[in-house]
């Protein structure tokens, strides 16, 4: 299936490893320009190279999305550099789990404003684009109450109401909004593996939950985003796909 990609100009924050890493390699496999953001400079630039190896335009900076102006500014040279912007991907977390006053502000920074704040940024491109999509990164901790019903799930949960607002608002101007929200994902240095090395037994007791027997990959949510993102999923809008083996339980209505 040609999910019409080639051409296209994406954008994906955090997209130097674990789920933004996966994103943006199978956007840019698929034809499409991507620019990444991150926060290590080193890591930015090995992953710049990588996806201007599969042959596509490619940028990478190191921006913290919590900072509003820089990502702003990243946001319009990345446009400059791609020739516009049809695609953006809101990735990064936090990953906020404590419950104290700073965890919420990182949160609510990060997870939040570091969503409106890049949507906001790229609003005048997207209206400029034939095939405008938003694809923002939720989680099933948004969905039901489990060990990340802190900041993290309550953020996480505000994203998707925050997203459906858009589609709603934008369906006129043909600016698609969707969610993809990942159950556990495993990769290596990602979140799931240092706690399979620092909390065995939260480690079990988590993948004992998912009747699979296992947790998602990075490029098993990456399909996900690509396909909402695409031309294919062109009267997708407003929905929140979950990607995580069913884990959860609760009915998505």
């Amino acid at each position: 299936m040609d999910l019409g990609l080639k051409g296209l100009r994406a954008l994906v924050t955090g997209g130097t490893k674990g789920i933004g890493r996966a994103i943006a390699e199978t956007l840019a496999r698929e034809g499409a320009g991507v620019a990444i953001c991150a926060r290590h400079a080193t890591e930015v630039d090995e992953a710049a190279a990588a996806l201007a190896a599969l042959g596509v335009p490619a940028f990478g900076a190191v921006v913290d999305v919590a900072d509003g102006p820089a990502l702003a500014a990243w946001v319009g040279r990345a446009a400059g550099q791609l020739g516009g912007i049809d695609i953006v991907v809101a990735n990064v977390s936090a990953l906020a789990i404590t419950p104290d006053e700073a965890g919420w502000q990182r949160g609510f920074e990060v997870d939040m404003m570091g969503t409106v704040r890049l949507v906001n940024a790229a609003m005048p491109h997207l209206e400029k684009s034939g095939h405008a999509s938003i694809v923002t990164i939720s989680s099933v901790s948004g969905r039901e109450i489990d060990f990340a019903s802190g900041p993290y799930g309550a953020f996480k949960a505000a994203i998707v109401h925050y997203t459906q607002g858009l589609a709603y608002h934008l369906a006129g101007k043909s600016i698609r909004a969707n969610t993809v929200s990942p159950g556990n994902t495993y990769f290596p240095g990602g979140v799931w593996n240092q706690i399979e090395v620092g909390n065995p037994t939260l480690f079990k007791e988590a993948l004992a939950l998912n009747p699979t027997g296992r947790m998602g990959t990075p490029q098993e949510m990456a399909n996900a985003v690509a396909f909402l993102a695409s031309p294919a999923a062109s009267f997708v809008t407003g929905t929140n796909l979950v990607v995580d083996g069913a884990l959860t339980k609760g009915v998505q209505l």
